[in-house]
């Protein structure tokens, strides 16, 4: 047990975190380019916030958060998800009072108790965006379009955007008296768990796994026919936004989203492989939100994404992640004497913005360079006394097999040194 991970958890080992870094790169230039900035937040928060803020009838509050009581007696949770931590931290710290709006984005590790499969981790990653200060029609609209892009410019196909309204508390109140009047002859067929939501929050219902209770909902009432104006408007002119960026969508009825806090938009975005269709990203507006967990009346919209469903479907896809952070250059030496020689010219590359590095083991000449060509380096050099004392060098392309004599020296051989 000492040598194993816990189960649900994984390693992310070196051969696989260059991916993780290539898509948190893009991550984070996209987000740049929509003047999203990024918040920290801790990966614990007080139970409260999350049965408040992600709801007490969700699957996640009822069945899948890390609770524990902490020295103090305090009932502590590990983060289930990103978007009430960022609210709150968005209420502490007064960032209401700044210009609106405030657009906030994540890349954290998130904590639920679920069975275990293929992209799907008890310990797992999200990248997510808030933006808050704003019930534009705008804001949703181009909250869709910051994954959609992501997803483009790594590469992805065969994607479709899902989208519905869940309207207001208003027109959803009517709405919940519909479906319960659609449930009520159908009661004793659903599961346990949706028995005990009938009353507290019917729409959970829809969201079931459970085959029965989806096969019960299919002739249910839509609810984006029961929507009010003012939400069929909202809606109405996010489709056209939308429709003048140029990004496809389809309407989804029955997209309800597994949490409790959305309003208005909601929508995921799907991704077809060979043998699957599977969601990629979700999200919506939650105008209620902030006002629930303590702040004032902000409207608000976001999304998020599993980064390891992210690679799972770039996998899926054939997508190749090239590794940005290989070596430059290996400098090599011949015997202990040029080893202090070696250390310096590293060190003075990397002074440079080079990637260098050198033998560490003492191995021969051949060894290092075929220790150098497992890492795919791209350049080499080999320091023998010839070469330190006539203060020249010859430096390999490790790809083509080519090489040229240069001056030793820090400076020239950084120059000759051709980066991806």
């Amino acid at each position: 047990m000492l040598t194993k991970a816990p189960k649900g958890t994984m390693d992310i080992l070196p051969e696989i975190s260059y991916k993780w870094q290539y898509i948190e790169d893009e991550i984070r230039r996209i987000c740049r380019q929509f003047g999203v900035k990024e918040v920290r937040t801790p990966v614990f928060e007080h139970t409260e916030l999350f049965q408040r803020g992600v709801g007490d009838t969700t699957d996640v509050v009822e069945k899948e958060m890390y609770t524990f009581n902490d020295k103090g007696d305090r009932s502590i949770t590990l983060r289930p998800e990103g978007t009430a931590g960022a609210v709150r931290s968005f209420i502490e710290h007064g960032m209401f009072n700044n210009p609106q709006p405030t657009k906030l984005c994540y890349l954290i590790s998130c904590y639920r108790y679920e069975k275990p499969q293929a992209g799907r981790y008890r310990e797992f990653h999200q990248f997510g965006v808030e933006y808050f200060g704003t019930q534009n029609p705008s804001a949703d609209a181009e909250m869709i379009s910051l994954p959609w892009t992501l997803y483009k410019r790594l590469g992805l196909t065969g994607l479709t955007v899902n989208i519905n309204s869940i309207g207001c508390p208003v027109c959803r109140k009517e709405y919940n008296e519909k479906l319960k009047d659609y449930l009520r002859a159908r009661y004793d067929d659903l599961c346990d768990t949706c028995k005990n939501r009938f009353d507290r929050n019917p729409m959970r219902i829809l969201d079931c796994k459970s085959p029965i209770c989806k096969d019960i909902v299919k002739g249910a009432p839509l609810l984006i026919d029961s929507i009010c104006e003012e939400c069929s408007t909202h809606f109405e002119t996010v489709k056209k936004y939308l429709t003048s960026m140029d990004i496809p969508f389809e309407i989804d009825p029955y997209i309800v989203r597994g949490l409790d806090y959305y309003t208005k938009t909601v929508f995921e975005i799907t991704a077809k492989n060979e043998n699957s269709n599977g969601t990629i990203c979700g999200g919506g507006r939650y105008d209620g939100l902030v006002e629930e967990l303590g702040g004032g009346s902000v409207p608000a919209c976001g999304f998020a994404l599993g980064m390891e469903r992210l690679l799972l479907t770039m996998q899926e896809q054939g997508i190749d992640i090239p590794d940005t952070h290989k070596l430059d250059i290996y400098v090599g030496h011949i015997g202990d004497e040029n080893a202090m020689f070696a250390q310096k010219l590293v060190a003075d590359l990397r002074s440079l913005g080079i990637c260098a590095d050198r033998d560490h083991l003492g191995r021969s000449v051949k060894a290092q360079m075929k220790y150098a060509n497992k890492l795919g380096v791209k350049y080499s050099i080999i320091l023998g006394d010839e070469e330190i004392a006539g203060k020249k060098v010859n430096l390999k392309n490790m790809d083509e097999g080519t090489q040229k004599e240069i001056e030793l020296s820090a400076e020239i051989i950084a120059k000759n040194i051709v980066k991806e």
